[in-house]
């Protein structure tokens, strides 16, 4: 599914959170809203799924407004995905500056407490014409559910909207986008230290279901941080750094004539690399990969050629020596390739490998712990 041409991708985790979010709603937030009026159980949890999915869309609708922005400032959106903790619209790149990250932060805290102050309104009419409960009933649960949406994402808690507010206003004042994020993403680990020391304390004094939910969210927002301030360290440590830097320019090829099998034998069982280009007469036609060799049954595998079943080469699996390093990582997360072919002029000149340019950042991050440490 496409929203605004951003495609929307549902974890199976979401599911699970959907269950018990009706579940919620229809066993104990509508009954004692309720209480005092004669409502059957099957209304409860007619109630529970369209409350459910009425925050859930407003979610979604807090992510289109990131992705809106986004785009806007020319920063590719991936994808926005609903998942056990919510929604995450997935930025490719950093925004180019800090009045970009700004607004793109500050804008969907401000559609929460937009679509908080509508189902209010809604909720203080429906009350005005006496509409039935169970509708106040939902319109008042949004309407607290994106006004706590809105206040939990502006904790200054990166990379949570007010963590992202945060490290624009310091990128600012720095002129530093690494420091920025560094000090953003401490204050990150630090609310989610907080916030599972806060479920422990839950958890002993006997709610189970909420302590077991504020560790989650802490632990989620902990890890979060630390990666969110690797990704961008990694970013900003490719940039300016050219293909043909990491490439290995004495790549194994194999021949467009070879079967399938012995691809298996004499190259993969040999090799164990996921990917091979395919030469001809110095041409470089495409690449043949496990994932193409898995489409083929293996009884065809000594009838079946490379050349019958090869990827053709195209800008999501080939790139040129000059092309910036960060681009290539990009196209390797966003394709999911740990190999992609280097050309120039139709003839290879090297393979890049994501191990190849994860050794190097090691190394950067190794001096950024040390330059840390020193601090």
């Amino acid at each position: 599914m496409k929203i605004f041409n951003i495609p929307i991708r549902v974890e199976w985790s979401w599911l699970l959170v959907l269950t018990l979010v009706v579940w919620s709603l229809s066993a104990v937030v509508f009954p004692a809203y309720c209480s005092g009026h004669s409502i059957s159980e099957a209304k409860y949890w007619t109630m529970g799924l369209v409350g459910a999915l009425g925050l859930f869309a407003s979610i979604l609708f807090h992510e289109i407004s990131h992705a809106i922005v986004a785009k806007r400032y020319g920063v590719p959106i991936k994808k926005i995905t609903l998942f056990i903790f919510g929604g995450v619209a997935e930025i490719v790149d950093e925004p180019s500056n800090s009045k970009a990250e700004f607004r793109m932060a500050v804008v969907g805290p401000l559609v929460s407490y937009f679509l908080s102050g509508v189902f209010f309104l809604m909720d203080y009419f429906s009350l005005q014409a006496q509409l039935a409960i169970e509708v106040r009933a939902i319109l008042n649960y949004l309407a607290w559910g994106n006004f706590a949406l809105a206040s939990f994402n502006l904790l200054p808690a990166f990379p949570l909207d007010g963590g992202r507010i945060l490290r624009s206003i310091l990128w600012s004042r720095k002129k530093n986008l690494l420091e920025a994020t560094r000090i953003a993403a401490k204050m990150g680990s630090g609310f989610g230290a907080v916030i599972m020391a806060l479920g422990v304390l839950t958890f002993l004094f006997r709610n189970f279901v909420g302590g077991m939910w504020y560790f989650l969210i802490g632990m989620f927002l902990k890890e979060a941080a630390a990666f969110s301030y690797q990704q961008t360290v990694l970013k900003k440590s490719l940039e300016g750094e050219w293909v043909a830097r990491f490439m290995n320019t004495n790549p194994v090829t194999v021949s467009p004539e070879l079967t399938l099998k012995e691809l298996m034998d004499q190259y993969l069982m040999k090799h164990q690399f996921k990917m091979f280009p395919v030469v001809e007469n110095g041409k470089l036609l495409g690449c043949i990969s496990v994932r193409e060799l898995k489409k083929v049954g293996q009884e065809k595998w000594s009838q079946s050629q490379v050349r019958d079943y090869l990827t053709t080469v195209s800008s999501k699996n080939t790139v040129s020596p000059a092309t910036d390093a960060k681009q290539a990582f990009q196209i390797m997360t966003t394709e999911k390739e740990s190999r992609l072919m280097v050309a120039e002029n139709q003839r290879l000149v090297g393979v890049l490998t994501l191990k190849d340019m994860l050794q190097y950042l090691s190394l950067i991050f190794e001096f950024e712990d040390t330059s840390q440490e020193a601090a």
